[in-house]
């Protein structure tokens, strides 16, 4: 029987915090779908699905979707434009940074543009306003308990898309300079401390050697 993580779990668990004292967990395929499946079975499954999206395919932070405005996703003639602005007023640190748009992201946005006037909050809460980063950090919570994912919460979204950005970084001709950017850290050790090791990768180097 799963039991609730109090406030104070939570924070320690949440992406409020750059580099929690346990790291989340990163998150496989799998996972990402049984989250989207989760998402699209709630009773907002637009709203949600664009949270986990903006955690998995943008590595944003818990508390940068809940502070996410149109202004930042639009381009100037109101449509959703090809890139994510996290303004420096929202990013921790004031680390600001544009961020290309996943194709599957901004399907989501579009259908979400469709339904609204473009303006305020892109994730809002059943009242209206903004959702909180409390809000975000606990519907995550709520998620992976029900879905049983055990060591998962805010971050791991976030700490999925750095990790599999490194891992494929070279791929697109980039260097880690261009995952810590598109991360928003100040340090590229910081970057580095999230990539998670790929044991299959490290066989394949061995025998290389």
């Amino acid at each position: 029987m799963h039991t609730r993580p109090n406030v104070l779990q939570l924070f320690s668990q949440s992406g409020l915090s750059e580099m929690p004292g346990k790291q989340a967990k990163t998150l496989s395929a799998d996972h990402i779908s049984d989250l989207l499946f989760f998402a699209e079975r709630s009773r907002h499954p637009l709203r949600n699905r664009l949270v986990v999206l903006l955690s998995v395919k943008a590595g944003l932070r818990a508390a940068e979707i809940a502070k996410l405005t149109w202004a930042m996703l639009l381009d100037p003639s109101g449509e959703v434009g090809s890139t994510l602005e996290v303004r420096d007023e929202i990013a921790k640190k004031r680390s600001g940074r544009s961020i290309p748009i996943h194709p599957e992201l901004r399907q989501a946005l579009v259908e979400a543009r469709r339904l609204c006037d473009g303006h305020g909050p892109l994730i809002r809460s059943e009242r209206g306003g903004a959702m909180t980063p409390m809000s975000i950090v606990v519907w995550f919570s709520r998620a992976y308990d029900e879905l049983g994912f055990e060591g998962c919460s805010s971050h791991s979204g976030r700490r999925t898309f750095i990790t599999r950005a490194a891992r494929s970084v070279h791929k697109a001709g980039g260097s880690l300079r261009d995952v810590q950017l598109l991360a928003g850290h100040r340090s590229i050790q910081t970057t580095q401390r999230y990539i998670d090791g790929d044991s299959d990768a490290q066989r394949r180097l061995i025998s290389l050697i």
